[in-house]
């Protein structure tokens, strides 16, 4: 005689699991966008594209007693757990940190790649909106442009500046107060 299977769902957050097991993914760095688990692999072309960024604004965060990196940011309530290209992070909540907020972060920056562009454009623009990114880059690889986002609410950004083509100079607001050169993208 056969056992019934296992119920696995009896007493699990859906949740909890889904984000304790893109952690444990062997290998590769992913995320979770909208309960969907996708590899993070950009190609070289990409990070070319936010080295352009990381560079510019990298002095000025060492200013502001922060760090620039691609840690882990969780979205409390949703089943989405995000690796940006860039976060601006204060040194004080990154250092011992395994996952952050949005609203922890000063700027995030996201770079488009053909695979997931208009998950960068529309869900993580509403969703780092609704958990509190002040700031929301967004390097758009297949449009040439950038545009930046802020003044985040529960709905989405209610300001953004652009877009804008590439080789258009972008002002960085307080904290940063810095202009990014975006011709080298």
């Amino acid at each position: 005689m056969t056992e019934a299977p296992s119920d696995y769902t009896a007493g699990v957050d859906p949740e909890r699991a889904l984000k304790f097991a893109v952690q444990h993914i062997k290998g590769d760095r992913a995320q979770i966008v909208e309960g969907v688990i996708e590899p993070v692999s950009p190609t070289w072309d990409h990070e070319a594209a936010a080295e352009v960024v990381r560079d510019q604004i990298r002095a000025r965060a060492r200013e502001l007693d922060c760090v620039t990196g691609s840690g882990n940011l969780d979205l409390p309530g949703s089943s989405n757990w995000y690796v940006p290209d860039i976060a601006v992070v204060p040194t004080a909540a990154a250092k011992g940190a395994g996952a952050l907020l949005p609203a922890d972060t000063l700027l995030v920056v996201e770079v488009t790649s053909e695979s997931n562009g208009d998950t960068d454009r529309v869900v993580k623009r509403r969703r780092y909106a609704e958990y509190g990114a002040p700031l929301y880059l967004l390097v758009d690889r297949q449009e040439r442009s950038v545009i930046l986002y802020s003044e985040p609410g529960r709905l989405g950004y209610t300001r953004s500046e652009g877009p804008h083509p590439y080789g258009t100079t972008l002002h960085i607001p307080a904290p940063f107060d810095l202009d990014l050169d975006t011709s080298g993208l």
